[in-house]
């Protein structure tokens, strides 16, 4: 029996776009990508098939990291990019976070801050989610963010842009006697940093994370540096989800950028 997803009030295109991108993520398989829910949309519901699910072991694991490489080096066309089959209006998630119509900055800070992380931080302020300083120091972290600061290579093999999950948070990930270990559901699916991926994995912890990690790292080398990059990729997130639920989110999401600026 599937599981029917209908349209949250206020992102009646949500489905839509979430339809697009488990078709575009799906199409990675046949290089090996993680696998993806299979999914119907029939205009007014998404009728997503259920996984059979499993315990989390370390081969499932190894797996996972495995074809997490392949997935992120099917790569995409530009930073922020929404699946080629999407229809406008460009934003994912009940948090309606943009994406970008066509290419935007000179590299991926500068395309993320300004797509993904800026007019996130800017509704999280007009809705008083975030006080004066908590906003000011968010701010910079984002400027810097946006000047090309933090960017980093993709991971070996993987190509300028990779075609990433998007919100790849531990409930997205759905151990599974699968060849790749996992099924994956609920992306934000676009072009990205492979990065922002793995970090999501870690925001909220993931059962045999470090297996994962160490398998991506063999398939995929990481640039030099990754594990200190985490903090800044999971910026983004907590912003999101100090927009949409408030609480200690604002302090973690104040604490990240602390650090980066």
């Amino acid at each position: 029996m599937d599981v029917v997803k209908r349209a949250r009030a206020g992102a009646p295109h949500a489905l839509a776009m979430e339809a697009a991108g488990l078709a575009w993520l799906a199409e990675a398989e046949a290089v090996g990508g993680t696998r993806i829910a299979r999914a119907r949309f029939d205009g007014s519901a998404l009728h997503v098939a259920r996984v059979a699910e499993a315990a989390a072991t370390p081969a499932r694991a190894e797996a996972l990291g495995r074809s997490l490489a392949a997935l992120h080096a099917s790569g995409a066309a530009w930073h922020c990019c929404p699946p080629p089959a999407a229809t406008a209006p460009f934003e994912v998630g009940s948090s309606r976070t943009l994406l970008a119509a066509e290419p935007t900055g000179e590299g991926w800070g500068e395309a993320w801050a300004t797509t993904s992380v800026r007019p996130i931080l800017e509704r999280c302020v007009a809705l008083g989610r975030l006080d004066a300083d908590g906003a000011r120091i968010a701010a910079r972290a984002v400027d810097r963010m946006a000047e090309g600061a933090f960017d980093a290579p993709q991971p070996a093999g993987v190509p300028p842009v990779a075609r990433i999950h998007g919100d790849l948070w531990s409930g997205n990930v759905l151990w599974s006697d699968v060849d790749t270990g996992a099924v994956l559901i609920d992306p934000h699916a676009q072009g990205g940093h492979a990065e922002t991926d793995l970090a999501m994995l870690a925001l909220f912890g993931l059962p045999r994370l470090e297996a994962v990690l160490a398998a991506y790292d063999e398939a995929a080398p990481l640039a030099d540096g990754w594990r200190d990059r985490i903090p800044m990729q999971q910026l983004q997130p907590l912003l999101v989800h100090t927009l949409l639920f408030g609480g200690g989110y604002s302090g973690r999401a104040v604490e990240v950028a602390r650090t980066l600026g």
